[in-house]
């Protein structure tokens, strides 16, 4: 969207915003780049202390800057982006086919987070619960049955922040030939959910992704280490074996300053060209005349 003001007239520390807001938005200001103080902001408004207060906190709001106290106010450089794409659940597939020395050498960490294992600090928590009424829903079961749940996370060593965070559910009648996938001491597991499912003969068949999104709570903030004004994403990915039974449930968080969601969706060629089944016919005699004519 080109760079434009706030509609009508707005009250001063909003005009202040809205035109480094602009300056940002045209390369003016670049991530980095220390704002004028408050004290050239009231000069060059001609306006109040608080005014210029004002538009440093809605340009916070709008994650533009960064600000604490006794800290200037700087440009925010964003964040290093996580492509988090739907190919990867066909690749995930694949690998579950491969030995366990292959499986073991490619993760989440490598294929999602393009860092090591070795750079962050994986855990992982695993319980058996009721299903619960929407679970049971979506799983098709009753309420009280149970189901496996998995929680998972992974913190960045070198600054403490969350990198990831999930929990996945699986009924646990589906699993109960296999008593190793209960146990959390064995992840992470080489190859992950889809070939622990494929130990006890199950193929997933399709994935449906369900995104919505919304502002954090305190406590988020503080794990994501979230500036103002930047909400977070919510991702169910619902796994579905050959006959459409849902297998597996699992809710992700992503912050979406860092975060890029990247669906592919293959579509199934048609059965006849429309360009093909609408175009005039033309007989092999009219041809012949018009090459002779």
């Amino acid at each position: 969207m080109e760079p434009r003001p706030t509609a009508v007239q707005p009250p001063i520390s909003l005009r202040i915003a809205d035109d480094i807001r602009m300056q940002i938005e045209r390369g003016d200001l670049t991530p980095g780049d220390s704002l004028p103080t408050l004290a050239d902001l009231c000069e060059r408004w001609n306006c109040s202390m608080s005014a210029a207060r004002g538009a440093v906190n809605l340009l916070k709001a709008q994650g533009l800057i960064t600000a604490g106290r006794g800290k200037a106010p700087t440009v925010r450089i964003p964040p290093r982006k996580v492509v988090r794409s739907s190919e990867r659940h066909q690749v995930e597939k694949d690998l579950a086919l491969l030995s366990e020395a292959e499986r073991a050498s490619l993760g989440e960490a490598e294929t999602n987070l393009n860092m090591s294992i070795a750079d962050q600090q994986f855990s992982s928590r695993y319980d058996v619960v009721p299903a619960g009424t929407e679970l049971a829903r979506v799983f098709g079961i009753e309420p009280t049955d149970n189901v496996l749940r998995r929680r998972y996370d992974a913190v960045d060593r070198r600054t403490g922040l969350y990198l990831s965070y999930s929990v996945a559910y699986i009924p646990a009648a589906l699993i109960a030939s296999n008593p190793a996938l209960f146990d959390e001491n064995n992840e992470p597991w080489p190859g992950g959910t889809q070939h622990q499912l494929s130990t006890v003969g199950v193929e997933i068949m399709s994935m449906v992704d369900e995104v919505t999104a919304r502002m954090p709570t305190t406590v988020e903030v503080q794990m994501w280490g979230l500036p103002d004004g930047v909400p977070l994403i919510f991702c169910r990915r619902i796994s579905l074996d050959a006959t459409g039974r849902v297998v597996e449930v699992s809710d992700a968080d992503y912050p979406a300053d860092r975060t890029e969601l990247h669906f592919v969706t293959p579509l199934k060629p048609w059965p006849r060209k429309p360009w093909e089944a609408n175009a005039p016919k033309s007989s092999g005699r009219r041809r012949k005349e018009s090459q002779d004519g």
